[in-house]
């Protein structure tokens, strides 16, 4: 994994040569597509409650990158009436896990419409196993860049139980992090899921594959420090996607 300041050194010092990847010598990190463009290709993972979902929104903003994640595109797919979609409506509605084929799948049709091939494309905490990016690496989906939120169990686990939903508008609250105004504090709610207990569970699931996944994309990965707050964050991953802009301008 290479570290967001080593990344960011890399980047400014990288010169023209739009003919092929720019890579740091021993396997280090693109610093330009091929043809000379900017990082329009990029993964985002993080634990849950590490602020992926943020700072996707963040990085949307600022290159207009597709933002993605599979269960908005699953949702998308079955309402439309795709073949992916109607496969996935299949295993959902008999409530069983959708496999990694008919996902993969479904990945791979909404990386082919229009909108991600001209502007690029932000996936949100996919893959989350070795399988899913050796089928993204089998089907020639590569990212230019992968970007890790690292945050300690510890912390995740304190903005998960700290979160209070506001059914009347979908806003999610922290009650430390982000209070909500005194006027609506009594009307949230704290969904069953983000209780301590199974935020372990998740995490542990999380961290079973996380290895695998930062192996398979380790030439490409910037490890970012999530535990500071969001704006702080983001001037780090925007340093790093400035610095990548300003060497191919």
């Amino acid at each position: 994994v290479v570290s967001s300041v080593a990344f960011a050194l890399l980047v400014a010092s990288a010169t023209a040569g739009p003919s092929a990847y720019r890579r740091q010598p021993r396997g280090g990190a693109i610093m330009r597509m091929q043809g000379g463009g900017v990082a329009r290709k990029v993964i985002i993972a993080g634990a849950p409650a590490s602020g992926k979902g943020t700072q996707c929104e963040l990085i949307k903003q600022q290159l207009g990158l597709v933002h993605l994640s599979t269960g908005d595109m699953l949702r998308a797919a079955v309402k439309a009436g795709t073949p992916v979609g109607l496969a996935a409506k299949a295993f959902m509605d008999s409530g069983k896990l959708v496999p990694d084929e008919v996902i993969i799948n479904l990945v791979r049709e909404r990386l082919d419409e229009p909108d991600c091939q001209a502007s690029g494309w932000l996936l949100d905490g996919f893959p989350r196993t070795a399988v899913q990016a050796q089928a993204l690496r089998a089907a020639q989906i590569e990212p230019d860049l992968v970007l890790y939120l690292n945050v300690p169990d510890s912390m995740l686990i304190e903005r998960v139980v700290g979160r209070r939903l506001d059914m009347d508008t979908g806003r999610i609250y922290h009650l430390k992090f982000d209070p909500p105004p005194a006027d609506i504090a009594d009307r949230l709610t704290h969904r069953s899921d983000d209780t301590a207990e199974k935020a372990t569970v998740r995490l542990q699931q999380f961290h079973e594959h996380l290895g695998a996944i930062l192996d398979a994309y380790k030439s490409v990965t910037v490890e970012v420090d999530g535990t500071r707050p969001k704006g702080e964050v983001f001037e780090t991953i925007s340093s790093i996607l400035g610095k990548a802009s300003a060497a191919v301008a």
